[in-house]
Formats: structure tokens, sequence, C-alpha cells
């Protein structure tokens, strides 16, 4: 059967779009020294929607992912640590463009290990920031691979 020629000329044109490849993402985990043991993870509320979320940003010119989602941690959070090099894994989610399209994305999430926490910071008036246990953050965040990762703390 034969594709109309409308609908080809969708495909080859808006087809791409929706097709792409993810985008690159860092996010932060900030851990702390929990009192009963183990260790606390801060949550963010997004900006947007105001769910509970991960720092995160884009990478940075000039900075290694790691740094750059340290700085996220800064930024978003109000928190300076220690980061580790490496990510501790990786999770998939979607990005809504502003013009209302999904973008893919493939966020690489680093741990800080965190030694101070400000009360002013970048984004203070725009986001509330809560230390919760890793499995309570895995259960107030959406992505599923987030979760996964947040339960292997």
């Amino acid at each position: 059967m034969t594709q109309h020629p409308l609908f080809r000329l969708l495909d080859d044109t808006v087809g791409p779009m929706l097709r792409r490849p993810p985008q690159l993402q860092v996010a932060a985990v900030c851990t702390r020294a929990a009192p009963r043991g183990g260790c606390d993870v801060l949550l963010v509320t997004s900006r947007g929607t105001g769910r509970w979320i991960l720092p995160k940003g884009w990478p940075m010119a000039g900075r290694t992912l790691a740094q750059a989602a340290c700085q996220e941690a800064w930024e978003e959070a109000g928190v300076r640590g220690n980061v580790d090099p490496d990510p501790l894994g990786h999770y998939t989610t979607e990005k809504v463009t502003d013009g209302g399209l999904p973008m893919p994305c493939r966020v690489e999430v680093f741990r800080v290990h965190v030694h101070d926490v400000r009360k002013d910071f970048p984004e203070a008036g725009q986001r509330t920031r809560r230390w919760v246990s890793p499995a309570e953050a895995a259960t107030m965040v959406r992505e599923p691979g987030l979760r996964a990762l947040l339960l292997t703390l």
C-alpha cells in the first residue's frame, strides 16, 4: 500500500523533530548524613509544575558534567558540597519545550556530598526544598529510573 503524498511529506518534515535523539542533562543527588544512619536526599520543586525533582540542568561550557551538576545544586537548592566525578547512574525523562513539544532527555546523575546549606541562593524564592530519606524521595519523584537510582543510596 502506498502512502499518500501528504502523509509522506509530514513524515519527512515533522517526523525527524518527533524522533530526535535524547538531549543530555545533568542532575545532582544531594546527600547528607542522616541522624538514623545512612543518608538523606534533598529534593526541590520544579518551577513550572511544583513537582519534586533533583536539581538539574544543561551541561555547561568549560565545566565537566559533574561540575555542572554541582552548580545546579547551588543555583536550585542552595547547597555546596563535594561532587563524585563519575555519575551514580542515569534516567530518562521528557522535557516540554516552550513550543509545547516533548523533548526526550537522558539525565546523568552525580552525587553531591553536601557540607554547606544556605538560605540565600539564586532560585531561593522560586523553589521549595526538602530533606527526606532515599525511600521517601523515591515515592515523591515521577520518573521510574530516578526512583530506582534513589533506592540504591
